[in-house]
């Protein structure tokens, strides 16, 4: 695991799961608490707040505005947000959608704006209405400082987009955790070895990866503790994230004030990972995968000859991602749409069972796909843009 030592890098308050007061209820925020988490981290000397358009249930934005626009000097924050590019019809869409978030945030200009959730789902929506060439255009008018992009899907894509656009772009936004550093479906490290070779910053989202990363088998988070009795799970993940190569700032989702208090308290005396502690992690990281629904060791022997294309591996990975998250997977399902625009579906299976026959840990892998199928397929995972 690569890391780089002695360097301060930067830390972002994510409002993608900002407190609500009914859980069933995305967009009713307990502003009470969200004032108050916003102070705390403005108090603690940290200024970058990272929002979208779509984030809850498309009020996000809105909710940005109320707590933190309205209550603090514009030059004592900095403020990003995103374009929702499953949502956007042409460029005239793109339009009409970047001065609603103007709008919803009540700001003159973005700090930071980003090209949202790119992947193959939307790669050649944006060539074909210039998704690119609009956010650069909004550069040059100052109504954006900074571009960037998020990405979810597989490194061969990355390089493709960044070998034709990455010198339009200012940054770029990994997911970046010690669990998805080798994971099939995410390839985190491979991703952030392309970055630099485009002289590209990385952003780190999902560095606790959903909560999967705090709520460990109690295994791993006895690992932990003896080596660092006082470190919170969390610690671990961001001070993970901060110390590779070419990360700028890692965002991290914050709804308590414990939170705010741990998570802020890692970049104000930033101690990078050390081999010893990468190690442990190495360890856990090991917990994690063997406390899994699925055991796949994702050999790939079972997609040999499957007359369907199915990417078993990465489903399962996948899968098992997701079986130990509790509350929103959207960022799973992405990578499983991507997945599933390049090969067959966890659906297309026909039974014939070619990879059962195939696998080494002789796994029921037809019974399994079904799972995954009425996970990933069952229904709508995003919210509907109004």
């Amino acid at each position: 695991m690569m890391t780089q030592m002695n360097r301060s890098v930067d830390f972002g308050f994510g409002c993608m799961r900002l407190p609500v007061l009914k859980q069933d209820d995305p967009a009713s925020f307990d502003y009470e608490k969200i004032e108050k988490l916003f102070d705390a981290f403005l108090e603690q000397g940290f200024t970058y707040f990272d929002t979208a358009y779509t984030y809850h249930g498309y009020h996000g934005e809105e909710a940005v505005r109320h707590a933190l626009v309205e209550r603090h000097p514009r030059e004592s924050f900095q403020l990003a947000t995103k374009l929702p590019l499953r949502d956007f019809k042409d460029q005239e869409d793109m339009e009409h959608i970047f001065n609603e978030q103007l709008e919803h945030c009540g700001v003159e200009y973005f700090d930071y704006y980003l090209l949202h959730n790119m992947g193959t789902n939307v790669y050649e929506k944006c060539k074909k209405y210039d998704a690119f060439g609009f956010v650069s255009r909004k550069k040059a008018q100052g109504q954006i400082k900074n571009i960037g992009m998020s990405f979810h899907d597989m490194p061969e894509l990355l390089e493709e987009i960044l070998t034709e656009y990455g010198s339009m772009l200012d940054f770029i936004q990994l997911q970046v955790n010690y669990a998805d550093w080798e994971q099939p479906n995410v390839q985190s490290r491979r991703c952030l070895e392309i970055a630099p070779k485009f002289h590209l910053p990385v952003v780190v989202m999902e560095p606790c990866k959903g909560g999967t990363l705090i709520n460990l088998p109690e295994e791993g988070l006895d690992l932990l503790k003896d080596y660092h009795p006082q470190a919170s799970a969390a610690s671990w993940t961001l001070r993970f994230a901060a110390s590779q190569t070419g990360v700028v700032r890692v965002l991290s989702g914050m709804n308590t004030m414990e939170q705010v208090m741990d998570n802020t308290a890692v970049f104000k005396n930033f101690v990078p990972i050390s081999q010893e502690e990468n190690e442990i992690i190495r360890k856990v990281t090991a917990i994690i995968e063997k406390n899994t629904p699925i055991p796949c060791t994702g050999c790939a022997y079972c997609t040999h000859g499957c007359p369907m294309d199915i990417a078993i591996p990465q489903y399962f990975a996948l899968y098992n991602n997701i079986s130990r998250i509790t509350g929103s997977f959207s960022s799973h399902a992405v990578y499983y749409n991507n997945l599933s625009l390049r090969h067959g579906k966890a659906s297309a299976c026909i039974g014939c069972r070619q990879c059962e026959q195939a696998c080494p840990q002789h796994l029921p892998i037809t019974d399994f796909l079904k799972q995954v199928a009425e996970k990933f397929e069952g229904g709508s995972s995003f919210p509907v843009r109004k």
